[in-house]
């Protein structure tokens, strides 16, 4: 790679996914108030696109900021059901407030990814999932929650789709490392189009 890549996100699946991908990179979290960013943006009656775009070049800007040499991934995901945003559940209680508002219903995922390179943005792609979950029953969603509850906790939408999640529905529209929170086909070709990756 002709400069550090720098994964501005604590998360493990991300990092996993770029693991898996051969691509070598490095972890600073940035650590950003998303609850603060997406009241106001909520508040300009911003998409949820918008919202999970501005997440993503906020967390990428913040590390550029300090490693301008280096290419600095932000990513953020952001769920929409029934005209909002669904936020990471505070408690098993939450998790399964949500998921029980959510089956036999369609929810979208939508994956942010912004590159910077020298305190400014290079590279964009936000992912859009339909998701379709099944009616699953209250038994199966209350024993799903105390089973997964220490996975789930970090996960939008309570569910991980690399795991059991993937029980929960029936219909998948779209890419499931979107739904994993990086667009990473997208991702992969602009470092390979850019000579960053070997083509």
């Amino acid at each position: 790679m002709t400069a550090p890549l720098i994964l501005a996100s604590g998360s493990t699946i991300r990092a996993a996914l770029l693991r898996n991908a051969g691509v070598p990179f490095e972890v600073q979290a940035a650590r950003v108030d998303e609850d603060a960013v997406k009241d106001a943006l909520r508040g300009e009656a911003a998409s949820p696109r918008d919202v999970a775009d501005a997440l993503a070049e906020l967390k990428a800007a913040k590390i550029s900021g300090r490693r301008p040499e280096a290419l600095v991934l932000g990513c953020d995901q952001v769920l929409a059901f029934d005209g909002g945003l669904l936020s990471k559940p505070r408690d098993p209680e939450e998790a399964l407030a949500q998921l029980s508002a959510m089956r036999g219903k369609v929810h979208q995922l939508l994956s942010a990814a912004v590159l910077y390179e020298g305190g400014a943005p290079q590279w964009r792609h936000v992912g859009v999932v339909r998701l379709h979950m099944r009616d699953a029953s209250d038994a199966f969603l209350e024993d799903y929650v105390a089973r997964n509850w220490d996975e789930i906790r970090h996960c939008v939408g309570a569910y991980q789709i690399e795991a059991e999640g993937v029980r929960l529905f029936h219909r998948i529209e779209g890419s499931l490392f979107d739904v994993q929170g990086l667009p990473l086909l997208e991702l992969l070709s602009y470092l390979t189009l850019r000579g960053t990756l070997p083509a």
